[in-house]
């Protein structure tokens, strides 16, 4: 059995920093050094994941099977180990995505490199991955039903790509207290990579429900990265300053789960009640039935005060046990899909663009194609609020036409994608780009979420020290 952290304080702790670092995969890479680098920190979490990434991944892994991870996370870490090292900071992050095993080597590679061998250690938390399972537990009675249609997985399990449980802090927990510098995991909850050191450093139990939910919250706000320092916020977003230059946010949490968003001195972006708001709000339910592995969190009581510039104290509320399930995010393959556009210019450019779509769908249908869904847009009038858009007007300077198509025959699909260029010739006039050329098909990966119940989840911890 590893030893428990050493590192950690002999007194209780009362006061710690949890910095964001990624908001999604695709992020600034050079956020986390900002982080790092910027002013004191204890944590810094960074969230790759999100239901389509899983996905992705899973295919990336079925080509190869050493791929399946964020592969920029361990050239970061190569950049960032030993300043992490330096001032203490330790990292917890989902970059595993559906192969935390190679990454966590990819990681140890990546210290060994920098430098840090023989000083750093690696937790690397497994179980949460559900494919080579699947089977078993549908044959065990877990029918994995769709959560809104409630439809059994059994109607679409030949298709499945990727299969993963939701898994909060526990394991995240022991790893700390197992003195890892770098916590990687797959399918974790985006809320425990902030509250789970939470749990570690302040001693909270499973039942300090109303802390935990502090801590959820936290995360919550955390996990997006820079939109909840300024980073698409709605309220006077031109006045936020020195976005190219933004800093992430960072949560000063302390021992009774009340805590402040802040950023680093310095920064750019904003750090005010509004924005945080708006962060709060995002892809939010019921706020009284906030669910996580953990606790179910209340936050109708929740309060925000600003308190000082770009300082943001939140507190309020209140947790109550968790449920015995956990979610589980299913990726499925369903059908094909292709999206051609052309731009036409003034005048009558909503007009031509019209038309184009009249002279293309009369096509399709004299071929005799026949599609799940046609889908037409004109980006730059109605593709954001569709019919509530309205008429056109007469003088719009250039509009680009749209044009989608979805079905389970990909010749079909196929077929499409060679009936867009010829508009070019034998359509309206003033087509001025026919971007990206002729269309790609697509296959579509399909969301389907289930429950599982906690006790046919078990997540696996390795902590590993990196050798010289």
């Amino acid at each position: 059995m590893s030893e428990p952290d050493s590192r950690s304080p002999s007194g209780p702790t009362s006061l710690i920093r949890i910095g964001s670092g990624q908001g999604f995969w695709g992020d600034d890479l050079d956020a986390p050094v900002r982080q790092v680098e910027g002013g004191p920190l204890d944590y810094l979490m960074m969230d790759y994941l999100a239901e389509v990434t899983m996905s992705i991944m899973q295919k990336q892994r079925g080509r190869r099977p050493e791929a399946g991870f964020a592969r920029d996370f361990p050239p970061l870490m190569e950049r960032i180990f030993p300043a992490c090292l330096e001032k203490g900071v330790r990292i917890v992050t989902n970059a595993g995505g559906v192969n935390p095993e190679g990454c966590g080597e990819a990681v140890v590679e990546a210290g060994r490199a920098a430098g840090v061998g023989g000083r750093a250690r690696v937790g690397v938390v497994t179980g949460d991955d559900l494919m080579e399972r699947l089977d078993h537990l549908l044959e065990a009675g877990h029918e994995l039903r769709h959560m809104e249609t409630g439809e059994p997985l059994a109607s679409v399990r030949d298709r499945v790509e990727s299969a993963n449980a939701y898994i909060g802090a526990t394991p995240i927990v022991e790893a700390l207290r197992q003195g890892a510098d770098v916590v990687v995991t797959g399918r974790s909850t985006d809320t425990a990579l902030t509250y789970a050191p939470m749990m570690h450093e302040f001693g909270w139990s499973d039942e300090d429900h109303d802390r935990i939910a502090q801590g959820v919250v936290a995360g919550h706000i955390n996990e997006c990265g820079a939109q909840a320092s300024g980073g698409n916020a709605l309220v006077d977003w031109w006045t936020i300053p020195a976005m190219e230059r933004v800093g992430f946010p960072l949560v000063e949490a302390h021992s009774d789960g009340s805590f402040t968003v802040t950023k680093h001195p310095g920064t750019g972006g904003r750090v005010s009640r509004a924005v945080v708001t708006e962060q709060l709000l995002y892809e939010m339910g019921d706020p009284a039935d906030y669910i996580t592995p953990d606790v179910v969190a209340d936050l109708t009581e929740l309060t925000l005060d600003e308190d000082g510039p770009d300082r943001v104290r939140v507190s309020g509320a209140r947790g109550r046990p968790a449920t015995d399930f956990l979610k589980v995010s299913i990726a499925y393959a369903d059908g094909f899909k292709a999206v051609g556009t052309l731009v036409y210019a003034w005048p009558d450019a909503a007009a031509k663009a019209r038309s184009a779509e009249r002279i293309l769908r009369s096509r399709l249908d004299r071929l005799g194609l026949s599609f799940d869904e046609i889908r037409v847009e004109l980006v730059g009038w109605d593709s954001t609020h569709g019919h509530l858009a309205g008429e056109p007007p007469a003088d719009l300077p250039e509009v680009q036409l749209r044009f989608a198509v979805r079905g389970q025959d990909r010749d079909a699909v196929d077929r499409f994608t060679r009936e867009i260029a010829p508009l070019v010739l034998t359509g309206p006039p003033s087509v001025t780009g026919f971007a990206g050329g002729r269309p790609r098909v697509q296959e579509i990966m399909a969301f389907w979420p289930a429950l599982i119940r906690k006790e046919a989840v078990q997540p696996h911890l390795e902590v590993r020290t990196l050798e010289v």
